[in-house]
């Protein structure tokens, strides 16, 4: 009988209710995982009939599912210090691929890394982002899995160097002083550089740079072999005013630096690398030679080249930039994590594994760096956690019992108003 298809569409209702929250509660404890919500809305028929007053007269015919709705409200962050996982701080998405040629939307962030050394989800998809060469990041590039395994640094040439020293303004005349400071050729191997300071006149000093002689091919005569030499000239006040290389004509300003060619002219590197033109630094933040009354000494050395080496750790920076440190001691950039956001992210529809697919009603994804364009920031070491409210779970099971039982009541008072009406009529 027709009567019995409210009560019924209330039953299929309060069961789509049930089971929405029993899937909630079942996924409190997944990563990354959004409370979903079943929305409803009534069934009605409208006939041609009309009351004395000209209104409709409508009969209502039950319930139905018009909506599941997604809470895409942020999780708790859970740091876990696991350098492959992250968790999104604000709107957008992960982007990872896995077999199809689309790739999947996810805010799940419990990344690992696979045996090739890509960033993976506990699928298996692949996370995807912004390739790095040479430590800078091309956001121009088609998007690539993110690599963070077997990963080398290339050796860079130095090409400027300082020292952080001080020359004591009671030496006599004649007497010296000594730094050093470690340089690294087109292929990573280091060269020490040796500066020995001799005092000539108050506020006067000569300099020498010199390198082992068995760096170089031919090697030379000594155990070492000058490399540059000049002067330093220093005001009342111990600070270095001009510089004069040996054989120049005139004095240049510490600004300007102390210009080197390594290997001298006649000679190679051993090692066979490229010659090597250094600047030394002499004024500028962190590298100075001053001359006054206390013990000479260098205190620090800077140097722009380093060798090659092996990744030894990464961090994520919130901008979603991977940034490895390798055995050399430098950092570069390993790659940078893609993040995607939608017009409407209710219109995204659930795949499983924590991934979602765009439709028509989301909109496509407009993919960026984290922290422009409304999107979130990137959380290196931490996971963002199930939303799921187990108190609201709880009360939202309680209203659809109730509802269910309400429901199933209502098809057991027509079933005995059926049988007392079939009972009339024998």
């Amino acid at each position: 009988m027709g009567s019995f298809s409210t009560p019924l569409s209330g039953l299929t209702a309060a069961q789509g209710q049930l089971q929405s929250v029993s899937n909630n509660l079942a996924n409190i404890d997944t990563d990354g995982y959004k409370d979903q919500d079943l929305t409803f809305s009534d069934i009605f028929t409208q006939t041609g009939v009309a009351n004395g007053a000209g209104d409709p007269i409508q009969t209502g015919f039950g319930v139905a599912i018009s909506s599941t709705d997604a809470n895409f409200t942020e999780g708790s962050l859970n740091a876990t210090g696991t350098s492959s996982n992250m968790a999104l701080s604000g709107n957008g998405f992960f982007l990872v691929q896995g077999s199809n040629a689309s790739p999947d939307f996810t805010r799940a962030g419990d990344f690992t890394t696979n045996n090739a050394g890509q960033i993976t989800t506990p699928s298996g998809e692949l996370l995807l982002g912004y390739p790095a060469v040479g430590g800078v990041v091309n956001t121009n590039a088609a998007l690539q899995p993110m690599q963070v395994g077997s990963v080398t640094s290339a050796a860079v040439a130095s090409t400027t160097f300082g020292i952080t020293a001080n020359l004591d303004s009671a030496t006599g005349v004649g007497g010296t002083t000594n730094n050093s400071v470690s340089v690294y050729d087109s292929l990573g191997s280091a060269h020490i550089l040796s500066v020995t300071y001799t005092m000539t006149a108050p506020g006067a000093w000569t300099y020498d740079v010199t390198m082992p002689s068995t760096d170089l091919t031919p090697p030379g005569a000594g155990a070492t072999t000058s490399v540059g030499s000049g002067t330093l000239n220093f005001d009342s006040s111990g600070v270095l005013v001009s510089t004069e290389a040996t054989g120049a004509t005139a004095t240049t300003a510490p600004s300007a630096g102390v210009a080197l060619t390594i290997p001298p002219t006649g000679t190679t590197l051993a090692d066979g690398a490229a010659p090597m033109a250094l600047n030394w630094n002499l004024e500028t933040a962190g590298n100075s030679i001053t001359q006054t009354r206390s013990a000479s000494g260098q205190s620090a050395t800077t140097t722009n080249g380093y060798p090659s080496g092996t990744l030894e750790t990464y961090v994520v920076q919130p901008d979603g930039t991977i940034e490895g440190t390798f055995t050399s001691g430098n950092s570069l950039a390993l790659g940078q994590v893609a993040v995607a956001t939608f017009a409407n992210t209710q219109g995204l529809v659930s795949t499983g594994n924590n991934n979602y697919q765009p439709t028509g009603a989301s909109g496509t994804a407009v993919v960026g760096l984290a922290g422009t364009g409304g999107r979130g920031t990137v959380i290196g070491g931490s996971v963002e956690e199930s939303n799921v409210d187990i108190a609201t779970e709880f009360a939202k099971m309680i209203v659809a019992q109730q509802a269910y039982s309400a429901n199933a009541k209502s098809i057991t008072t027509f079933n005995q108003v059926s049988q007392a009406t079939i009972a009339m009529l024998q």
